[in-house]
């Protein structure tokens, strides 16, 4: 066989080997950064990966405002940051197995990003539904692997905002149309850390014979 024969028959395998790679696995998305804001005109959200389904945008404030499960104290703060900008950070995933991915919306302060309430809609006949629904200072959900993890930043009496004590971790699971508590966490936070400058230890000495 000729020296050009062979060539082309090596760079076919290549070629087949190449289109023989697979891609990466479906990911679930996380909740956005919570010192962010989104306009109250949604942008495009592109398909889950793996599922097949799409995230339709919703109008996160006009959900908000017309659920009867949000308190009026969490209606009346929610002001916009700037201009069209209110602080909602919106998450679409795969909850409650419907046929369209759900919608977490958290709620925070403009100046600080605290969280004041955390709301979960699942799509039923076209309208979406509140299934869940959280509302405490610094309170934040996301969407982890089909699970729903609402954290909550605790305090020790007389600590402010900014110096929290410890977080609680609650892990949600959708079981017979509702959420169901599946696991709980408290992490306590060390009160030495960024107290005070570190002090380099003295090298050690070291003796010659």
């Amino acid at each position: 066989m000729s020296g050009t024969a062979l060539a082309g028959l090596a760079a076919v395998g290549l070629f087949a080997v190449g289109c023989s790679t697979g891609g990466a696995g479906a990911q679930d998305e996380g909740a956005a950064r919570a010192d962010s804001a989104v306009k109250a005109t949604p942008s495009a959200v592109p398909p889950s990966r793996g599922t097949g389904k799409y995230a339709v945008p919703v109008d996160a404030m006009k959900l908000l405002m017309n659920d009867p499960k949000v308190s009026d104290r969490v209606k009346a703060d929610l002001k916009p940051c700037g201009r069209d900008a209110y602080p909602v950070d919106t998450s679409y995933g795969n909850l409650t197995g419907g046929a369209s991915p759900d919608v977490v919306l958290n709620v925070m302060t403009c100046g600080d990003a605290v969280g004041m309430g955390t709301y979960v809609y699942r799509e039923i006949d076209k309208k979406y539904e509140n299934v869940f629904a959280a509302e405490e200072p610094t309170v934040y959900s996301a969407i982890d692997r089909g699970d729903l993890v609402v954290t909550k930043q605790v305090f020790a009496k007389g600590n402010s905002i900014a110096e929290p004590s410890g977080e609680e971790v609650t892990t949600y699971r959708w079981s017979g149309g509702k959420f169901a508590q599946q696991y709980w966490v408290r992490n306590e936070f060390s009160r030495a850390v960024g107290e005070g400058e570190a002090v380099a230890p003295e090298p050690p000495t070291t003796t010659e014979n």
